[in-house]
């Protein structure tokens, strides 16, 4: 059956029985350098838990990930399949549709108990990689997708181990699937003693310690209860740190070495035939992952994944076939209007496709320094087609999309085009003006003074963002996101005018721009100008209509404008929107109250005292409605809450 519903790429067997399976464990470490662990020969850190770890299973010292920002990349290896076949391009606007099948939808369809403990918002379970785990815990607890401050929602590692080392102590079913996510080496690098004073000032490989330390306590977990050797271990990072290379600090804007070489590590069961140390230095791709598991498991492989089983070189085979190094970003592109950029690495050879496109000799120049696109132009034409040749291989055929000459999926055509961009036959982006997108090259500085800026925001030195997003304008002055931001920073301010202003400016270049029709509203609340926040509020639902917050804030507008019906309304579609939602509960039933609507009025309440259990207002609301009932007890209770501590 299962073989019939997910199709097979030929070599694996039949599914083994369940009793007979392996458990499977999957570590990601967030934003971890392949040449920042001990093990991949950087002896200036300690990482002796993924030493050991390396020890007894295979270590790929040549692993790529085909996109540098996290959703993506863990889409890629949960997939097996690249971004064009997913549509995760970026780190917000995406949700993986259900069905794409996931390494934990096919091993739950096999009887596997599945669970992920995640670290990061940009994982939140709404982006869709939750889509075959029984336990997923990673909500996080934010009203709306503000890409502005997803990184700053991550939990630091030692509380993510604890969740599933939790999960692990209650004795899950067996055979089990877990996945933990570390966060800690992302920026601003998080870690704690005694890794920030062991590696004073170096954040990043203190974080990457610490890391490492938590790694140990899951193994270390595994090995007291007898689970270690039996089971399956795959340890991974999602992509490298630029750490000031080519001019990037981070990661996600270009695709270097620096920020698409990964560590991965494979550990098979020990019983497993021919199972050795093992250092594989043939290059392989993160979308490899998944197809592996599935061969090490015997498992039918979907006919979706786009990646090649890396059995043949664990068990110290020569496989005869070799992995596609398919690398891009649409960054640039979705966040800032400029060039994509697509690579392909082929033998020693990788090559950029950009608006001065590049080719490097990564044996010769490993830091990709040296530009040969001029010194080989026979070369860069070669590997130019080669990538084109991907890109239609593995974009999903779907009417126009899958023009010969267009190759990129559906679901990006439409966001470019919403965006007003259009693809081109030579699969370059123009926006409605025909003027070439400007290469990334170029930005770097204007990138990095804005992602500066957005520190700044996210902590309070708002005009310091001011300033870097000024100087960024200098550059671009139409730009969307540097008239967003500083718009957000006026607010902030609470200098609401300006804020209109900005929020308006950024609204000329784009009026389908939800969140900032949203804070247009909020902004114009605070100046008074109700008529104009509702305006704003309704404006903002209708592009997106999971906005409960716009809801509920169109609902307050209405009621200081004595429209107690609508009021009603859009605080009950609020919590449709969102069950949990306590202000909106909150605001419903004091509304019902006040136009004696008693009964509707408790059910409401007491949904929000559930929801908020310590908000005195809630309570306080509640009492009278079992007053306005009769039932003085009751009432009593809820005052005496109300005025609790």
């Amino acid at each position: 059956m299962l073989s019939a519903l997910l199709g097979s790429c030929g070599a694996p067997a039949a599914p083994r029985p369940t009793s007979r399976l392996p458990n499977v464990v999957v570590i990601t470490l967030d934003t971890v350098r392949a040449d920042h662990l001990h093990v991949y020969g950087d002896a200036r850190i300690e990482t002796p838990r993924l030493d050991a770890l390396a020890r007894s299973g295979t270590r790929f010292s040549q692993a790529y990930t085909p996109v540098p920002i996290t959703l993506p990349a863990h889409t890629a290896i949960f997939t097996g399949s690249f971004p064009m076949a997913t549509g995760m391009h970026d780190f917000s606007g995406n949700q993986l549709a259900e069905s794409i099948p996931t390494l934990a939808s096919v091993l739950r369809a096999s009887g596997y108990a599945t669970a992920a403990f995640i670290a990061a918002a940009v994982l939140d379970a709404r982006f869709g990689l939750n889509q075959g785990f029984d336990t997923y815990d990673g909500h996080f607890d934010f009203s709306r997708l503000d890409e502005t401050n997803l990184d700053l929602m991550a939990r630091r590692g030692d509380d993510v181990m604890a969740r599933a080392l939790a999960w692990l102590g209650h004795g899950p079913p067996q055979p089990f699937l877990l996945w933990v996510h570390l966060y800690d080496a992302h920026y601003p690098y998080t870690s704690a003693p005694p890794y920030t004073a062991r590696y004073r000032g170096r954040p990043y490989d203190a974080a990457i310690a610490f890391d490492d330390a938590q790694v140990g306590r899951l193994i270390g977990f595994l090995q007291a209860r007898g689970l270690y050797d039996p089971a399956l271990i795959v340890l991974c990072a999602d992509h490298g740190e630029g750490l000031g290379e080519h001019g990037e600090k981070t990661h996600g804007f270009f695709i270097y070495n620096s920020t698409l070489h990964v560590p991965l590590i494979i550990k098979l069961p020990a019983s497993a035939p021919g199972v050795a140390a093992r250092v594989v230095n043939t290059p392989v791709s993160l979308v490899d992952v998944l197809p592996t598991v599935l061969a090490a498991l015997r498992l039918p492989i979907p006919p979706t994944v786009q990646g090649r089983s890396l059995l043949g070189e664990i068990m110290g085979r020569d496989s005869g076939s070799a992995s596609t190094l398919y690398s891009e970003t649409y960054l640039p592109l979705l966040h800032f209007g400029w060039s994509p950029l697509r690579g392909l690495a082929w033998r020693d050879w990788q090559f950029i496709d950009a608006p001065r496109p590049e080719l490097y000799d990564t044996r010769a120049d490993p830091r990709e320094r040296n530009n040969l696109k001029g010194a080989r132009q026979a070369l860069a034409h070669e590997m130019r087609n080669r990538l084109f040749d991907v890109l239609r291989r593995y974009t999903p055929a779907a009417g126009q999309a899958a023009a010969a000459q267009a190759p990129t999926d559906p679901a990006l055509l439409d966001r470019l085009r919403s965006l007003g961009y259009v693809a081109l036959s030579s699969g370059t982006w123009v926006p409605p003006s025909g003027q070439p997108l400007a290469d990334p090259k170029d930005r770097i500085r204007v990138y990095e003074l804005v992602s500066d800026a957005m520190a700044d925001g996210q902590h309070g030195r708002y005009r310091d963002s001011l300033r870097r997003l000024a100087e960024a304008a200098r550059t671009e002055p139409a730009s969307l996101p540097i008239r967003y931001l500083a718009a957000l920073d006026y607010y902030r301010l609470q200098d609401y005018p300006s804020a209109i202003r900005a929020f308006q400016a950024a609204l000329a270049l784009d009026p389908k721009f939800a969140l900032a029709t949203y804070y247009l509203g909020l902004a114009q609340v605070r100046t008074g100008d109700l008529d104009g926040a509702a305006a704003s509020f309704e404006r903002a639902l209708e592009l997106d209509p999971t906005n409960f917050v716009a809801a509920y804030d169109l609902g307050a507008a209405d009621l200081k404008r004595h429209r107690l019906e609508e009021a009603v309304r859009l605080f009950r579609r609020a919590t449709q929107i969102n069950p949990n939602y306590a202000p909106a509960w909150e605001a419903l039933g004091a509304t019902e109250l006040y136009q004696h609507r008693v009964d509707d009025a408790v059910e409401a309440l007491k949904h929000a005292v559930r929801l908020a259990p310590h908000s005195a207002r809630a309570h306080y609301d509640l009492g009278r409605a079992y007053q306005a009932q009769g039932r003085a007890d009751l009432a009593r209770q809820e005052f005496a809450r109300a005025q609790a501590p």
